[in-house]
């Protein structure tokens, strides 16, 4: 029989394995119950999550590794031409209307964005 969730913490559960409840005997379509009516008498759900995962609708996604710490991250905002428009070496200044698609790397002194 399907169920939800809320199912177990709903007053109208029947706790019993033959039915679901009294208004959705077979469990509810979807996954949602618009007669969902809290249970005050149930523990609340622990949403804890293990770092690197998190839950997107009910399911448990393990993010992908980070590449760069918060500190790199920031320095990159404060120094790639991509949010800056100028080189960090030698403050060549990239032309606003042709503006490269992937690889910043400076034309004047040959700096190579490696970032990605």
């Amino acid at each position: 029989m399907p169920k939800i969730t809320e199912c177990d913490r709903c007053l109208l559960f029947a706790h019993n394995p033959h039915l679901v409840c009294a208004v959705h005997p077979e469990g509810p379509k979807g996954n949602s119950c618009l007669d969902f009516r809290a249970d005050p008498n149930t523990e609340p759900i622990e949403l804890w999550e293990p770092e690197g995962a998190s839950y997107y609708d009910g399911k448990l996604i393990l993010q992908p590794q980070q590449r760069f710490t918060t500190e790199e991250k920031l320095e990159l905002l404060d120094t790639h031409p991509l949010f800056t428009g100028v080189c960090p070496e030698c403050g060549y200044r990239f032309p606003k209307d042709n503006l490269p698609a992937v690889h910043w790397d400076c034309p004047e002194c040959g700096w190579v964005d490696d970032s990605v």
